[in-house]
């Protein structure tokens, strides 16, 4: 079996900046793997055995150059690195990293994608199932338990009241949830045998990827303004003072 996880990078959200224009700086902001995704390639390192092949595959702008975030990419499992770097893509919505993905997995060729529940910067929740859309092939999400049996995959979708058993055939695409696994910390031997790992790097002429027009655009995100807190002082513990307390928790409460 052949599995593709494919993976977002995301801000370091302890390096965004708000500045005084309420915008939000990402100058010094460092690369990492979303954390939804972790548990996606996680799924990938449990499910596979000896004989099957994990790619690892992501599409961007330049968040794509930092070196580090590939050696811990290739220390969690995946056998390859695949990285789709473009201008267009630095800002892009789900439908246009959704149809970027496939293009690059087409090339790459795969029996099953792996995606996790969202991105951790926007949590769309959109590129997988939009993914297996353009494929053309069973797509399931909110996926919390992944079994093999001969050429198709039993997964689990754990929902309100019930977990849905669904039987699917091969190629498919699932979005795995946060629920599924707690990804490992990789060992020193899995992280310097990452380095001899190969990482392919294509542009999107190489995929054969163009930007269609665009229906939605993002313009800019902004941080709401926020509200002064409100500060009650009750310097003394007589029954009325905690009468009053009391009536100030109720109306917070309400």
């Amino acid at each position: 079996m052949k599995i593709v996880t494919c993976f977002k990078l995301v801000p370091e959200e302890q390096d965004i900046v708000i500045t005084p224009e309420r915008a939000l700086s990402f100058d010094n902001a460092d690369a990492k793997i979303s954390q939804f995704d972790l548990n996606a390639i996680e799924a990938a390192a449990q499910l596979a055995g000896d004989e099957d092949e994990i790619a690892a595959l992501t599409v961007g702008g330049s968040l794509l150059q930092n070196s580090k975030v590939r050696k811990d990419i290739l220390s969690r499992g995946p056998h390859a690195l695949y990285m789709v770097q473009d201008n267009h893509l630095e800002h892009a919505l789900p439908k246009e990293t959704a149809r970027a993905l496939v293009a690059a997995v087409e090339k790459i060729g795969f029996d099953l994608l792996i995606f996790g529940e969202g991105s951790g910067d926007f949590y769309a929740q959109q590129v997988g199932l939009l993914a297996g859309e353009y494929l053309q092939i069973p797509a399931v999400n909110a996926v919390s338990n992944i079994q093999r049996k001969g050429d198709s995959i039993i997964v689990e979708r754990t929902l309100e009241d019930d977990i849905e058993v669904i039987s699917l055939p091969l190629p498919a695409v699932i979005c795995v949830t946060s629920d599924i696994n707690a990804p490992r910390i990789p060992s020193m031997k899995a992280i310097l045998g990452a380095g001899k790992k190969p990482v392919i790097q294509w542009t999107a002429n190489d995929i054969d990827w163009h930007q269609e027009t665009l229906q939605a655009e993002l313009v800019e995100i902004s941080v709401p303004p926020q509200a002064e807190r409100r500060h009650i002082m009750l310097d003394n513990d007589s029954p009325e003072a905690i009468a009053e307390l009391a009536e100030h928790l109720k109306k917070a409460l309400n």
